[in-house]
């Protein structure tokens, strides 16, 4: 797929920005749509189906993350990207961005010639992804009628697509990293939640709970005393 026919979309509440970014952008040949807030960016989305979301934080309406928490959730978008581009640099703000399901986050002001850059940078990533077949995708995973595409966060179970909370999809990529491998408690602990956060005993228990009552219980065994593993029926 050539560059000019990727769509972006544009959200912002500044009018002069989203005639400004809108400008530079055509001008390199993207089609481009607008929005002026959060709930108008679902709807203009789910109309449009962008390869590429760019949004800013402060909005009214419905703000930035919330926003991209919404986004991540519709089916059709699996394939779009997410940039934030906004006047907030602080950590914390980057860090929720990213939390919330964004793939790369810009800060205000940036200049024309740059801003280009990243959106072809993040735009060659779905081109790549929408030439290669996902069955030849290393990141791909078929376990039965159980698909997990560790890349882009996508699970499916008899085509019927899921979104799973993060701790969630984190657990369940590591068990699936290495099926038949007893992970014990401690290895999960440090892969999912990291050696310096303190969870209760029942944090790991709860969410393989969680995650049979989503993929079905033959897929993960515990072995008690150990830890758990994941069955790849497909063997």
């Amino acid at each position: 797929m050539s560059e000019e026919k990727f769509k972006v979309l544009l959200v912002d509440d500044e009018l002069d920005i989203l005639e400004f970014l809108s400008y530079n952008l055509e001008k390199e040949g993207y089609i481009v749509y607008t929005a002026k807030n959060g709930i108008e960016a679902l709807k203009v989305a789910e109309k449009r189906t962008p390869h590429l979301i760019i949004l800013d934080v402060m909005m009214p309406e419905m703000d930035g993350i919330v926003a991209c928490e919404e986004l991540r959730k519709m089916p059709s978008l699996n394939n779009t990207l997410i940039a934030f581009l906004t006047a907030r640099g602080e950590d914390y703000s980057q860090i929720a961005g990213f939390e919330a399901g964004a793939d790369d986050y810009i800060t205000k002001p940036v200049r024309p010639k740059v801003l280009v850059s990243r959106v072809k940078a993040l735009l060659k990533r779905t081109g790549e992804a929408i030439v290669a077949p996902v069955i030849e995708d290393p990141n791909t995973v078929h376990v039965g009628n159980l698909l997990i595409d560790k890349e882009r966060y996508l699970i499916k179970i008899d085509e019927n697509e899921m979104v799973l909370p993060r701790k969630e999809f984190e657990l369940l990529s590591l068990l699936v990293s290495k099926p038949g491998k007893v992970f014990t408690r401690e290895e999960i602990y440090s892969s999912v939640w990291g050696e310096n956060v303190v969870v209760g005993d029942r944090t790991i228990d709860v969410h393989i709970r969680k995650l049979r009552e989503k993929i079905g219980n033959e897929h993960i065994k515990t072995l008690k005393g150990i830890g758990y593993k994941f069955v790849d029926l497909v063997e």
